[in-house]
C-alpha cells in the first residue's frame, strides 16, 4: 500500500516570523525560568500543555480545514528545535498526538477525520501512538496484542509500554493483530482509534533517566470492546504501513529535538567559556577548548540543515524515509556528542543540578532511541540508498 501523499503546505513568512516570536517569548518569560523546578521535581507541566492549546501546537500539522494550522514541517521543525534546546521533554507532548492526526487525516474515512481531527487540533482530546510492546519496539511486525471481531465490534487483548501521553492523553492509535497467523506478518496488522474506556487502563507509569515530566506509560487491554468504525480506514491489515508512514513525520521531529539540544548545548558552552577563565585567560582562548567548539558548532549546523532538507522533502509531499532517517540519525547523535563536550568545557559545574546542561546531557541520549534506533536508521538509510541508486 502507498502512503497518500501530504497536501503541499506553505506559509507566508510574515506569519511565520509572527508565530516564532511568539514561541521565542513563551521560552524566555515561562519556560526558561521554569524548567529545572520541573525537570528536577519530576511534575507534569499542566500549565504550559494548556498554553501549547492557545498557540494551536496540538493542530501544529493538522490541515485547517480541520481547524488546525496546517503548518509546514519545515515550520513545525523549527518550532521544535526552538523549544528543545531549552527543554525537550515538552515537545514530546504533541509529537505522538500529531502522528496519531497524520494517520486519521491521510488514512482515515471521511467520518473519521470529521470525528477526531477537530477535538485532535484543539487539544480538546490528547492523542499519542501506542506501537512498541515489552517483546517488540523495533521490530513492530513482533506484536502480540491482537483484535478479534465479534459483530459490531472488536475486543482487543495485550499490553503496550513506553507510550507517551498514556496518562494524561485520553485516546491512542493502537497498533494490533487482527490476524495472527498471516504470512508475511505485517499483512496481519491493523491500526484502531482506541479511546479510554472499560477494559483499557494504565499498568504504571515508567521512570526515566531524562525525558522527566511527560508520562511514558504501560497500557493494558483486557477484553476492551471498541466498534468496529474505529478501524482506521476501515480495512483489516492495512495497520503497519497507516504507523510506520506516520513516523517520517515523528522522525522528523525527533531530529529536530537533537538540533534543538545540539544548538542549545553549544549556547551554554559558548557563554560559559567566555566567563570562566584559567591560567589568566578566558577557557575559550584556549586551544583545547576551541577545537571543542569547533566540532560542535559544525554538528550543530549539519544536523540542522539534514533536518530541514528532511522537512522539505516531507512538504514537497515526496516519500523521505531516507532523508529522515539520516536527520535524526546525525541530530541525536550530534545532541549526544554535544551535550557531553560542553558538561566537559563546563567542568565540575557541569555535573551540578544547578546548571542547565545537565538537563540536556540526560535528555539526549533518548533521541538516539525514540522512533526507531539508530542502529536501525543507518540500515534504512543505506537500503532507501541503494534501492534509489540501482547498478
Amino acid at each position: 500500500m502507498t502512503a497518500p501523499a501530504p497536501t503541499l503546505r506553505t506559509i507566508d513568512p510574515a506569519q511565520e516570523e509572527q508565530l516564532f516570536a511568539t514561541i521565542d517569548r513563551w521560552i524566555e518569560k515561562d519556560i526558561r525560568p521554569s524548567v529545572k523546578h520541573f525537570d528536577h521535581e519530576n511534575t507534569y507541566p499542566d500549565a504550559f500543555v494548556e498554553q501549547m492549546k492557545e498557540f494551536g501546537l496540538f493542530g501544529a500539522t493538522i490541515s485547517e480545514e480541520y481547524g488546525g494550522l496546517g503548518l509546514p514541517a519545515t515550520t513545525y521543525a523549527e518550532i521544535v528545535m526552538r523549544i528543545s534546546s531549552v527543554w525537550m521533554a515538552l515537545t514530546g507532548i504533541f509529537n505522538s498526538h500529531l502522528i496519531m492526526a497524520a494517520a486519521i487525516e491521510r488514512f482515515g474515512t471521511p467520518g473519521q477525520k470529521e470525528t477526531w481531527l477537530p477535538k485532535l487540533a484543539t487539544g480538546e482530546v490528547r492523542g499519542g501512538l501506542a506501537l512498541t510492546e515489552p517483546d517488540a519496539g523495533t521490530d513492530l511486525q513482533g506484536i502480540r496484542m491482537t483484535a478479534r471481531r465479534d459483530g459490531n465490534d472488536y475486543v482487543i487483548n495485550g499490553t503496550k509500554t513506553w507510550i507517551s501521553n498514556g496518562i494524561k492523553g485520553s485516546v491512542v492509535a493502537l497498533l494490533v493483530k487482527t490476524d495472527p497467523q498471516a504470512d508475511p506478518r505485517y499483512k496481519g496488522m491493523s491500526l484502531f482509534i482506541a479511546p479510554k474506556g472499560p477494559g483499557f487502563r494504565v499498568g504504571r507509569q515508567l521512570e526515566k533517566l531524562g525525558y522527566k515530566c511527560i508520562d511514558s506509560a504501560e497500557l493494558i487491554f483486557e477484553d476492551y470492546r471498541i466498534p468496529a468504525e474505529n478501524l482506521i480506514g476501515g480495512v483489516e491489515g492495512q495497520g503497519f504501513h497507516q504507523a510506520t508512514g506516520g513516523l517520517e513525520l515523528g522522525r522528523i521531529n525527533v531530529a529536530a529535538r537533537g538540533v534543538g539540544i545540539a544548538e542549545g548545548a553549544l549556547q551554554l558552552a559558548t557563554s560559559y567559556a567566555q566567563i570562566r577563565k584559567t591560567f589568566g585567560k578566558r577557557i575559550c582562548d584556549h586551544q583545547a577548548i576551541q577545537l571543542k567548539l569547533g566540532e560542535m558548532v559544525t554538528r550543530a549546523r549539519a544536523a540542522r540543515l539534514l533536518t530541514l532538507d528532511a522537512a522539505r522533502t516531507y512538504d514537497r509531499g515526496e516519500r523521505c524515509d531516507l532523508e529522515a532517517g539520516m536527520a535524526k540519525f546525525f541530530s541525536s547523535e550530534a545532541a549526544l556528542e554535544n551535550s557531553i563536550e560542553s558538561m566537559r568545557i563546563h567542568g565540575a559545574y557541569g555535573y551540578s543540578k544547578e546548571y542547565d546542561i545537565e538537563r540536556l546531557y540526560r535528555d539526549a541520549p533518548l533521541t538516539c532511541i525514540g522512533e526507531g534506533t539508530n542502529e536501525m536508521q543507518r540500515m534504512i538509510i543505506s537500503r532507501q540508498w541503494v534501492k534509489r541508486n540501482p547498478a
